[in-house]
């Protein structure tokens, strides 16, 4: 089952955890200093926001797959039409510890598709493919 990934940059994470929490009717999964993030059923989304990122909106969208071989064929599909991805193994970032597969939409948005298989105690640096010169503090996942 593929869960969609919402990566929100915000201004303030505590705020933003009360205004997120009161939305989806539920508290995050994952709190720490500068990330936060819902493992929401209904709707079926992976939601994450972080204060790390210079500007604040929409960071990055993504496909969060149950398997390695969801992940395969995800990936291999975009190959196939054409467009080029940025593969990762075992990628820690966003507290986790994931494969990945990143690639840009025709207007330049970042998607990553990603399998996880594990926690970690760093956010990580882990980098989209946006140009690292246009947004500083990108988040990772």
């Amino acid at each position: 089952m593929k869960r969609l990934h919402v990566h929100v940059a915000v201004e303030n994470l505590d705020r933003s955890i009360g205004f997120y929490s009161a939305l989806f009717g539920a508290d995050p999964a994952v709190v720490k200093d500068d990330y936060a993030k819902w493992m929401l059923d209904d709707p079926k989304v992976n939601f994450a926001i972080s204060d790390r990122a210079a500007v604040p909106g929409v960071d990055h969208l993504g496909i969060q797959v149950d398997s390695s071989d969801e992940l395969t064929e995800l990936a291999g599909r975009l190959k196939a039409a054409g467009e080029t991805t940025r593969d990762q193994q075992a990628a820690t970032c966003c507290y986790a510890r994931s494969d990945k597969a990143w690639v840009k939409d025709p207007s330049g948005l970042s998607w990553e598709t990603f399998f996880t298989f594990g926690e970690a105690t760093a956010y990580g640096e882990d980098q989209p493919p946006a140009a690292v010169e246009d947004r500083p503090k990108a988040a990772c996942c």
